[in-house]
């Protein structure tokens, strides 16, 4: 499995704070597609990381985070630059989070487009994993992300497509959203994405009240509009407040002219640690079930419980293994393990 995809540093004021309320700020690895893979590679899958680091001691040192975690890094290209960031404000009681993205012309927004032989890079691999972040940090990512899925339609590799938009990062150049990641989509195999998502690519609207409606309408119109798209598959969350919040997901498919829906069933969460990155452990989860083999409902199930166990430890990066999540699913309650 190959996730592709740029590398950040995340850094944080201290629990509570507002960003420069203190001059304390803590570093973390971050990005949606090296979360995807460390959290596959803690499960036991053999996945790699394929991007851009700027070619200096910051570079290195995110290289190491994940390959501490058992990702395979050969694919990690360094290149003249500088690291790109982004700065998260944790959420509080009725707070939300909030991101401050500092990543124009990184090493990655830079050479991204020229840094890979893709025919080369995909071989051997069965699983691509490519978002909707990439193609917004501008044109040489939206053109490496378009080269990517289309190599990997061309050599017969499945791809994972995480919707991921971006709006601050699209309004910071003239792109062309839609466009860009309907030519990503058309090659998914499976997409983490909703009804906004496909409405924004399709230049449509799904009005229905009903959300399941709209799922719905959303799925049959991108099984129409994408013939190689086999699922779709979201979490649906519920917040009371920035720390207590209920999460279930949906994952539907194509019978014929039918759209089957397959639903986990909500898990409640108070005292929310940190949400970000709980959607990339969600498609982790889902990914590994696929690959492994089970069903649509296994699958979906081992992802939502995933994405639950994710809340519960600060940073991006989901470090539970499959047993942590496979005990997370089972009936021990919260007793202490001894």
């Amino acid at each position: 499995m190959l996730c592709f995809g740029e590398m950040l540093l995340r850094l944080s004021p201290n629990d509570n704070e507002l960003l420069m309320q203190s001059p304390a700020l803590t570093i973390r690895p971050a990005g949606a597609e090296a979360n995807v893979a460390v959290s596959l590679a803690r499960f036991g899958a053999p996945v790699g990381l394929a991007t851009v680091l700027a070619d200096n001691a910051l570079g290195r040192a995110a290289r190491d985070e994940v390959r501490k975690h058992g990702v395979d890094t050969a694919d990690v290209v360094f290149e003249p630059g500088r690291m790109g960031l982004y700065f998260l404000t944790p959420g509080a009681v009725r707070r939300p989070s909030e991101v401050l993205y500092d990543r124009a012309g990184s090493a990655f927004v830079e050479h991204v487009h020229t840094a890979f032989d893709w025919d080369r890079l995909l071989d051997g691999v069965e699983w691509l994993h490519a978002s909707g972040v990439t193609p917004a940090t501008g044109p040489n990512g939206s053109a490496a992300a378009v080269a990517i899925v289309e190599a990997a339609v061309s050599k017969g590799v499945k791809v994972s497509y995480d919707g991921n938009f971006r709006g601050k990062l699209w309004e910071q150049w003239a792109g062309d959203p839609s466009t860009t990641l309907g030519k990503m989509l058309s090659g998914a195999t499976i997409a983490f994405a909703d009804d906004r998502d496909f409405a924004l690519v399709l230049k449509t609207t799904f009005e229905s009240a009903d959300p399941t409606e709209r799922r719905r309408q959303a799925a049959k119109a991108a099984f129409a509009a994408f013939p190689r798209l086999e699922r779709i598959a979201c979490t649906l969350r519920v917040q009371d407040s920035v720390a207590d919040q209920a999460l279930s997901a949906v994952m539907l498919t194509r019978d014929g002219d039918k759209v089957v829906e397959t639903r986990a069933e909500a898990i409640h969460m108070a005292g929310v640690v940190d949400r970000v990155g709980g959607g990339d452990a969600f498609a982790s989860g889902v990914l590994f079930g696929l690959w492994s083999g089970w069903s649509d409902q296994q699958a979906l199930d081992f992802g939502l419980a995933a994405a639950g166990l994710k809340h519960s430890v600060p940073g991006d990066f989901n470090l539970f293994s499959a047993d942590d999540v496979r005990a997370a699913m089972g009936e021990g309650g919260f007793d202490i393990r001894r």
